[in-house]
């Protein structure tokens, strides 16, 4: 992808999907940071409508649907009404400095008596879509989170590098950091410290490089977290040789050097606490 004239192209040349918003302000951005979202809604196309309705004070710079596709509201010059109430590093009002990504997700859910996830529209999220875990502004109160989906990750990964680079923001930040008493979103199911670390790099995903080996028979999931689904290699056997690629916070994703029931180039995520460094 590349940008021009503050608006999202694909490789082909080929403009994304523009549907201008009418909540933005007159005065110039001052992009400094980017902020990660979740939208809370229905479908991309129910989000799109509200953040275009100008009798609703909220808008975004962009909307990434859980397939990937992607929806831009205003041009990354314009000041959009994403953040409200927020501060920052000594800034207040982030709609100011910076630029807004919504991303397709239920977010927060409630479980029923029967045990289902139900979003607060009223549908049942899969229990295979959740990951049940406390906000790290409530760390005593565990909710389920809706999960984003690998190609819609993928995606805003790909333009938020974009986006960084082009407009050299600073840091990469969550509507939970810059409004923790109001906002949850993006939630515990966005990977937001290895989306930075990818971006941004971090020192602590270097100072982990070499080669490890599980201290026990380990369980590896697709995410950093139990509420992630096991690989169907699971669990890996005491001894395993691994190779530390990625961490967030005590999770590490790793590349698994040695086959596994038959299997090589395996990648997931397992427990800090149940691998040793050799």
């Amino acid at each position: 992808m590349k940008i021009k004239n503050h608006r999202l192209y694909e490789d082909d040349g080929q403009p994304v999907k523009f549907v201008q918003t009418p909540n933005v302000s007159s005065y110039a951005l001052q992009p400094q940071y980017l902020v990660m979202h979740y939208t809370a809604g229905k479908t991309v196309q129910s989000s799109v409508n509200t953040l275009t309705n100008p009798k609703v004070s909220a808008s975004a710079h962009l909307v990434i649907g859980r397939d990937g596709s992607v929806v831009q509201l205003a041009d990354f010059n314009k000041v959009t009404w994403h953040a409200g109430r927020s501060s920052w590093q000594g800034l207040n009002g982030l709609n100011k400095y910076s630029i807004g990504i919504e991303l397709d997700n239920s977010g927060k859910l409630e479980k029923s008596q029967d045990g289902a996830w139900h979003a607060w529209y009223g549908d049942v999220i899969e229990a295979a879509q959740v990951l049940e875990a406390p906000h790290k502004n409530y760390p005593s109160i565990p909710y389920g989170w809706q999960l984003y989906t690998p190609e819609q990750l993928l995606i805003a990964l790909e333009i938020s590098e974009l986006l960084v680079h082009e407009y050299n923001l600073k840091d990469i930040v969550g509507h939970d950091d810059i409004a923790p008493r109001r906002k949850t979103d993006p939630g515990p199911a966005f990977p937001m410290d290895s989306f930075r670390s990818r971006i941004l790099g971090r020192a602590d995903v270097e100072e982990d490089q070499g080669t490890y080996r599980t201290k026990a028979n380990l369980n590896i999931r697709t995410g950093p977290g139990t509420g992630y689904p096991k690989l169907d290699v699971a669990p890996l056997p005491k001894g395993v040789r691994l190779e530390v690629v990625d961490v967030e916070g005590i999770w590490k994703m790793v590349n698994v050097l040695d086959e596994v029931k038959g299997e090589a180039d395996i990648a997931g995520w397992v427990h800090g606490n149940y691998i040793e460094q050799i």
